[in-house]
């Protein structure tokens, strides 16, 4: 009879990761766009988390809107899930520009009452060259531009005003460190730990070629980067690491067959750092 070399797992789903509070998970910019392809911008994240035991929750707010009104949209995110589900606090996970948004609403806004934790990844912390690259876009088109995504924002969310180019100007090198940071204090009662990304030049991690060109930019003004934020602005509170991730990727967006696993992994890292809070 011959012999069976398959052997079967006691155990073989994924282990159970234990987080003491919910978490909410707040997308960047232009996060409208990743809905239409998934249904939130870190809806696959959330999922993942969920698999793994976490109480997850990947609400959408305004893809195109100022810091202020995105906070102001996260408050009642906040406030809804508090209600519905008699929840008191919460860990964050904010990526991109959400970091700058959560960062806004707990100190402006008391989110710091129902936020332990505000985790960011690839927030442009101390602003980003991508953001002055897009505002030198000659004027004759950058005009339409914001029609377009200001439309656009407005098509697929309707509950706050969409304004792209406001969101961009506050994404700024000089507006972040001169005017954000100044005024902005962390809060005492809130940890604050942070994530950067790194691919393409500079690094030995593959880069979707689209973004080549402005990952070379940003390198040449700030070093390593992951096609949007710079490893230096992504770094806020303790810094955990730096991801071998695009800047999309982290979205689980626009990942090639391979490097899904590499994917996966990162985020169940950072469930599992949350889990050691």
């Amino acid at each position: 009879m011959p012999s069976i070399t398959a052997t079967i797992k006691p155990y073989p789903q994924p282990d159970i990761i234990h987080v003491d509070l919910p978490i909410l998970m707040c997308h960047g910019y232009a996060g409208g766009v990743s809905a239409l392809i998934s249904q939130a911008p870190l809806h696959e994240p959330c999922m993942l988390f969920r698999s793994r035991g976490a109480k997850a929750f990947a609400p959408n707010i305004v893809p195109y809107a100022s810091i202020e009104t995105r906070a102001e949209e996260w408050m009642t995110r906040i406030h809804a899930l508090k209600q519905q589900y008699g929840f008191e606090k919460f860990h964050v996970i904010a990526h991109s520009m959400g970091g700058l948004d959560m960062r806004y609403a707990i100190a402006k806004m008391d989110a710091a009452s129902s936020v332990a934790s505000l985790t960011t990844i690839a927030s442009p912390h101390h602003g980003t060259t991508m953001a002055e690259l897009v505002l030198k876009t000659p004027g004759p088109l950058r005009g339409p531009m914001k029609q377009f995504f200001d439309w656009m924002g407005a098509q697929m969310y309707a509950e706050a005003k969409s304004d792209s180019l406001a969101a961009v100007e506050q994404l700024t090198r000089e507006y972040v460190q001169k005017e954000f940071n100044p005024n902005i204090p962390d809060h005492p009662d809130v940890a604050y730990y942070s994530y950067s990304a790194a691919t393409g030049k500079g690094t030995n991690e593959p880069l979707n070629p689209i973004y080549s060109i402005q990952n070379g930019m940003i390198y040449d003004q700030e070093g390593p980067n992951d096609g949007f934020v710079s490893v230096e602005s992504a770094k806020w509170g303790q810094h955990h690491g730096t991801m071998p991730i695009g800047h999309i990727e982290q979205t689980m967006i626009q990942v090639a067959g391979g490097r899904k696993k590499l994917v996966d992994q990162v985020w169940v890292d950072v469930l599992k750092g949350i889990s050691q809070y």
